[in-house]
């Protein structure tokens, strides 16, 4: 700056200091206005070197940027000043205002601190006001305040050096320093904040380019997938409600996306699934359950749900993945019932035929003669046994085990029907069988069993169970039969089985005998077949041999 002194200005310096905070307003982005600002110094100001030291998040300061001497650019951009050190020079030496002038007499206690540093020793100076290379003056940089002034939060120091003409700056070049100083803080502030904004900005359409690669991404996994995917609502009226589904999960029910829109999973699930989904619509929820088709029919789907949350407002969606397992089903299906079924009649098993006869009884007989009598002091029923000894009362573990059981009972071993209606255990073994396995081969005698088996099963009524007990031994449990039905059971079921049989090309004749036992709580699943057992070789002794096979 000019050597003129107030009150005589000269115009062109007014000018030099305008377009240098115009340029510094008007710089592009936060390095080039830090550089604007050094420059400013230089070429407006009259100083020939000015650094910016800019305050990081840290709290210690950076040289920013540097002009008027390459070699201390290079030497110091970049360095950084601890905010202790700092602190330090601006709160000693003299104040011009806001300016900080700390002259070479006082410098010299700076010169171990870590600030960087670029001056170099020279002679005394010559008179009063004569710049020394040891003085330092700096400008501080606040950020503007509400209404115009200075606050409190440090941005930033210029440090200047070296007046051209030699001389400590007059009250002008003081208040040219420090309003430039003020208007550096201003422009600084508006680049950071333009930086900011350019990053934010920046980030916001990132963020956006990835939002529209995930909804792109979603949308075709979501639309592609090999199996059933829908959205559903989740809350409010509409909760359950189908909003989105897949072409896979379309296929798979054989209905168009928009009647699915009309339905929600409780609609289309099987009447006797309705609690499993119940149970599976919270996060994460598994389960396998059936869905109706447009045709009528069920198949079978593995159904899993996840929740689609949004951050402010918890849950808002539910993402069901469904998955084809009617052939897994059906698999598990065929391999359960080969585990409990004959494999060559197709009849239920030793294992399947003991399991049901189990399920109909308990362990207290029926006839242990317990009586139930009215407790006066409790109000409610007393159970005893033949003996006297008594039951805990209704509701605790002894009882709460037949509390609903329906005991099965057999009739009375009388040439008088009394009545009363049992579970009959019908053994049946086939006369005559070895001799055609003998003469004709197992062949002949695998298809004498399965056509037995198909006439027994013919005989009987729906509910009954006939079962293969192992070779030529079968037995049916008939429930709700007396003494006379099982007996007339068992002759019409002979007169089946008598009938010829067509085996390898030729007419075959097996006979039958037949032991009728009852089934009653109390016994076992295996005593039941026993007693039937023995029964059926007892009618089969009583019988001439002639008579024990058809023919």
């Amino acid at each position: 700056m000019e050597t003129e002194s107030e009150p005589y200005v000269r115009l062109a310096t007014l000018r030099q200091l305008h377009q240098v905070m115009a340029d510094m307003n008007t710089a592009r982005s936060l390095a080039d206005t830090l550089q604007t600002v050094a420059d400013g110094v230089v070429n407006g100001l009259g100083y020939e070197l000015a650094c910016v030291n800019l305050v990081r998040p840290d709290g210690d300061l950076v040289v920013a940027a540097f002009a008027g001497n390459p070699a201390a650019e290079a030497l110091i951009t970049g360095r950084v000043g601890s905010r202790d050190s700092w602190d330090r020079r601006l709160n000693m030496g003299e104040r011009w205002g806001d300016l900080v002038f700390i002259p070479h007499t006082e410098g010299w206690v700076l010169d171990d601190d870590d600030v960087p540093q670029w001056y170099t020793e020279g002679p005394a100076p010559r008179f009063e006001d004569e710049w020394h290379p040891a003085d330092r003056l700096f400008a501080p940089m606040y950020t503007p305040g509400v209404h115009g002034g200075a606050c409190g939060e440090l941005i930033g120091v210029l440090s200047v050096d070296r007046p051209r003409n030699g001389r400590l700056p007059g009250a002008w070049g003081r208040e040219a320093l420090q309003m430039y100083a003020f208007q550096a803080a201003i422009a600084i502030s508006n680049a950071r904040l333009r930086a900011n904004m350019q990053r934010a900005l920046v980030r916001l359409e990132r963020d956006q380019q990835a939002l529209r690669a995930s909804e792109e991404s979603f949308r075709q996994a979501f639309e592609y997938a090999p199996s059933g995917m829908a959205i559903a609502e989740m809350g409010g009226d509409q909760h359950g409600r189908i909003l989105r589904t897949n072409d896979a999960l379309c296929r798979l029910l054989g209905r168009p996306a928009s009647a699915m829109r009309r339905y929600s999973f409780s609609d289309l699930v099987h009447p006797e699934d309705i609690g499993t989904l119940l149970r599976t619509s919270a996060e994460g929820g598994r389960a396998e359950l059936r869905l109706a088709r447009r045709d009528g029919t069920y198949v079978w789907v593995s159904l899993r749900n996840s929740v689609v949350a949004d951050a402010a407002d918890g849950p808002r969606f539910l993402l069901t993945h469904v998955e084809d397992i009617e052939e897994r089903k059906r698999r598990e299906l065929q391999l359960a019932h080969r585990a409990s079924h004959d494999s060559l009649t197709g009849l239920p098993n030793s294992a399947e035929l003991r399991s049901r006869l189990s399920a109909r009884l308990c362990k207290r007989p029926a006839h242990a003669g317990a009586l139930e009598s009215t407790d006066a002091a409790y109000g409610h029923p007393a159970v005893f046994d033949a003996n006297g000894h008594g039951f805990d009362f209704p509701g605790s573990a002894a009882l709460d085990a037949y509390d609903h059981h329906v005991h099965t009972v057999a009739p009375e071993e009388s040439e008088r029907d009394d009545g009363t209606k049992g579970l009959a255990v019908l053994f049946c073994d086939l006369d005559g069988f070895k001799s055609i396995n003998d003469r004709f081969g197992h062949n002949a005698g695998d298809s004498v069993l399965i056509e037995v088996a198909r006439r027994l099963t013919r005989g009987v009524r729906d509910g009954d169970t006939v079962a293969r007990l192992g070779g030529d031994e079968f037995v049916i449990l008939a429930d709700g039969l007396g003494r006379a039905d099982a007996q007339d059971l068992a002759v019409r079921l002979r007169n089946e089985i008598i009938q010829p049989i067509r085996a390898e090309g030729r007419a075959v004749r097996v006979g039958a005998s037949f032991g009728i036992g009852w089934a009653h709580c109390g016994m076992t699943a295996d005593e039941v077949l026993k007693s039937a057992d023995e029964r059926m070789y007892v009618e089969k002794r009583s019988r001439p041999k002639q008579h024990r096979r058809a023919g």
